[in-house]
C-alpha cells in the first residue's frame, strides 16, 4: 500500500461473539452483500496505521455482520479488537448509480455559484439529517459557513474527479 492509498471503512467491531473468536460488527455500508465475497481487509486501531487481515468467514446475525479472522481464535483475542474499523482499499468500493455519491467524495470539493461563476468555499463537512444532508461550506476568506443542502435542485453538477460542486 502506497502513502497515498485511501480507504473505505464498511464496518465497526463492537465485540467478541461466540468462543473461537468471532466478533461482531456494525455494518458502515450501503452495500452489505459484499460482505459475502470478503476475503481480505484491513483492521485499523484507533491512531494506527490500517494493518491487513484475512477474513476465514462471515455471516449476517440480527442485523450486524460476524466475522472470523485468521489467527483471532479465542475471545480474549477478539476482545482486543473492539473499536477497530474494518477497511477496503478505495478502489474495491462498490459502484454507485448516477448521481449517488459517497460523502468521504464531496469533502474537500470547492462550492462555485454558477450564475455569477464565484467560489462559495469549500465542504469541511457533510452532515447526515435523516433527510437532504446538508453541506458545511467554508468561505474562502474565512468569513464563517455557508450550509447548502445535498439537493439535486440546488446542487447541480457534482464532479468528484475535479473536487467541484455547482450550485
Amino acid at each position: 500500500m502506497g502513502p497515498d492509498t485511501r480507504f473505505l471503512t464498511i464496518a465497526r467491531i463492537v465485540r467478541p461473539q461466540g468462543r473461537h473468536g468471532e466478533v461482531a460488527a456494525e455494518i458502515f455500508t450501503d452495500f452489505a452483500s459484499r460482505f459475502e465475497s470478503l476475503k481480505t481487509a484491513l483492521l485499523e486501531a484507533p491512531g494506527e496505521a490500517p494493518r491487513p487481515v484475512s477474513v476465514e468467514r462471515v455471516w449476517p446475525h440480527k442485523g450486524r455482520v460476524i466475522l472470523k479472522f485468521l489467527g483471532i481464535d479465542s475471545i480474549e483475542s477478539a476482545s482486543r479488537l473492539r473499536g477497530f474499523h474494518i477497511l477496503i482499499p478505495w478502489e474495491e468500493r462498490a459502484p454507485l448509480p448516477p448521481h449517488v455519491y459517497y460523502l468521504s467524495e464531496l469533502q474537500g470539493c470547492s462550492v462555485v455559484w454558477e450564475r455569477q461563476g464565484q467560489v462559495i468555499g469549500t465542504v469541511t463537512e457533510v452532515e447526515p439529517t435523516g433527510g437532504v444532508h446538508v453541506l458545511h461550506v467554508t468561505r474562502p476568506d474565512g468569513e464563517g459557513e455557508v450550509l447548502i443542502p445535498l439537493a439535486q435542485e440546488i446542487c447541480t453538477r457534482i464532479d468528484p474527479a475535479t473536487k467541484t460542486i455547482v450550485i
